[in-house]
């Protein structure tokens, strides 16, 4: 199952707006299958801007923690298609233009879900569910994903030893 990250996952992670919700993004972002999930290109350049603006980050400093994240996991670009789905979807669901960009990169992409705490919760468009990584109550898919993956990287159980007769 394909999922993407919006831009606020990636501000916490990058330590604006708290230890707490640091620890959460980076905790998420690190059990994360990294071959299915998806950064939008949209939400790098976003965070390009939070940093340099809203953290006081220099332009250098801010390029290379975009480029490490964009190093994280593979990239979905907007296609000029995506663009015009974008307007629709701003149009016809009243969201911003740069979310809605990110949600039809998502819908490209075959993801499943969107993580995004800005979007409302449990919006389905084109097939992408939004939902809040950070909420009490996980997604199910979300969940099931994240526990799939905490299972292929546990070490095998073992059967204890046995006394020797």
């Amino acid at each position: 199952m394909n999922v993407a990250i919006d831009t606020n996952v990636l501000v916490y992670a990058e330590h604006i707006n708290g230890a707490d919700r640091r620890t959460q993004a980076l905790d998420l972002l690190g059990n994360l299958p990294p071959d299915s999930t998806f950064l939008p290109v949209q939400a790098l350049a976003e965070l390009f801007n939070v940093l340099v603006r809203k953290a006081r980050r220099s332009r250098a400093r801010a390029r290379v923690a975009v480029l490490a994240w964009g190093d994280a996991f593979p990239l979905i670009e907007t296609s000029p298609a995506g663009m015009l789905a974008a307007l629709d979807l701003a149009n016809d669901h009243q969201l911003g233009i740069w979310d809605a960009m990110i949600l039809s990169a998502a819908a490209d992409a075959d993801c499943r879900l969107l993580l995004s705490e800005d979007l409302r919760d449990g919006f389905t468009w084109s097939g992408v569910t939004v939902t809040n990584p950070f909420s009490p109550t996980r997604h199910p898919l979300l969940d099931a994903l994240l526990q799939r993956r905490d299972l292929k990287h546990r070490p095998p159980r073992r059967e204890p030893a046995r006394p020797p007769r």
